[in-house]
C-alpha cells in the first residue's frame, strides 16, 4: 500500500447506530476468503482494491464493492493506499435498500459513483484527522449508494431507551425491562424501536456493545477490559461474536491511526463519542 512498510497498519474506527468500519493504510495485504453477517462496502483509494467471490473463484478489480451478507469474499488491499471498508446491518433500512439493490450478488462500482464521496473521505481522515468529519463522510458514501437518508431516533420513549442502553452497555438489556422503563407494553415498543431506529432492539443492543469495544480500542485499551465493559464474558466470547458480524476479530486490527491517537489522548477516562 503506498509507500507504507509492509506490516505498518495506520487504521481507525468509525461507527453510527447500523454501521461502522475501518479506514486505514498501511500493512496492505489479502484478507483470506470470509463470510459475515453484516453487508460490507468495500473501498480502495485511490485505486488498486480487488475482490474476489467465493461462487467464481476471479479476481475483479473495482473502485468500490458491495458485498451480500453471509456471502464468502476475498478482498485484496495490497495495491491501495487507502482502504474503507463499511460494515451495514442488514435490517436497517440502508441495509434493505442495498440488499433489494444487490440480489445476493457482489456489486462492483467504478469509481464514478464514488469519486466525490472518497474524497471527502480522504480528506477528512488524512488531513483534517476529524472523527465527526470523518463520521459524516462515511454516512454520506452509505447514503449515496444506499439511495436512503439517515435518521436519528426523535420519540422521547426511544431516546430514553437508547440512553439507558449507553449506560448500561455491559448489562443485559431486555425488551420487558425497557417497555416497562417508558411505561409501554412489550409489543407496542417493539414496533416503536425498530420505526425510530431500523432495527429490532436486540441488534441494536448487539451493535452498541460491538461499537463500545472498538471506541475504547481506539483509546487505547487491551482487549480483554473492552470485552468486558462491553458486556462480554471474556476476549474469546468477543472475538467470536465480531467475527460473526464483520468476518475479522478485534485483535486483528491495531487502532493506531490519527482519530485513535487523538482519541487516546483527549479521551483517556471519558465515554467515547461512538459509545
Amino acid at each position: 500500500m503506498s509507500n507504507a512498510p509492509p506490516g505498518r497498519y495506520r487504521g481507525d474506527f468509525v461507527a453510527w447506530a447500523g454501521v461502522c468500519g475501518f479506514l486505514g493504510e498501511g500493512g496492505g495485504g489479502t484478507i483470506a476468503e470470509h463470510s459475515h453477517y453484516a453487508i460490507q462496502l468495500a473501498t480502495g483509494l485511490p485505486h488498486g482494491l480487488r475482490v474476489r467471490s467465493g461462487r467464481d473463484g476471479r479476481w475483479h478489480a473495482c473502485a468500490a464493492a458491495l458485498i451480500p451478507s453471509k456471502a464468502p469474499h476475498t478482498i485484496d488491499v495490497t495495491a491501495c493506499e487507502m482502504s474503507v471498508v463499511l460494515f451495514i446491518e442488514p435490517e436497517t433500512p440502508a441495509g434493505r435498500a442495498l440488499s433489494s439493490r444487490m440480489e445476493g450478488e457482489l456489486e462492483l462500482l467504478d469509481a464514478g459513483e464514488i469519486e466525490l464521496a472518497a474524497a471527502r473521505l480522504s480528506q477528512a481522515w488524512r488531513v483534517e484527522r476529524d472523527a465527526e468529519a470523518v463520521r459524516v463522510a462515511c454516512m454520506q458514501l452509505v447514503e449515496q449508494i444506499s439511495g436512503t437518508a439517515h435518521r436519528e431516533p426523535s420519540d422521547p420513549r426511544v431516546l430514553a431507551v437508547v440512553d439507558h442502553i449507553r449506560r448500561h452497555v455491559d448489562q443485559p438489556v431486555g425488551l420487558a425491562d425497557v417497555s416497562r422503563l417508558v411505561h409501554l407494553s412489550p409489543e407496542r415498543f417493539r414496533h416503536l424501536f425498530v420505526e425510530q431506529t431500523g432495527m429490532p432492539l436486540r441488534t441494536y443492543v448487539l451493535w452498541r456493545r460491538l461499537l463500545h469495544v472498538y471506541s475504547l480500542l481506539m483509546q487505547g485499551e487491551n482487549l480483554s477490559v473492552a470485552a468486558h465493559a462491553a458486556g462480554f464474558s471474556d476476549s474469546a466470547h468477543l472475538s467470536r461474536t465480531a467475527r460473526t458480524m464483520f468476518g475479522l476479530p478485534p485483535s486483528s486490527l491495531q487502532m493506531s491511526g490519527p482519530l485513535s491517537a487523538r482519541a487516546s489522548s483527549a479521551n483517556a477516562g471519558k465515554p467515547s463519542h461512538f459509545a
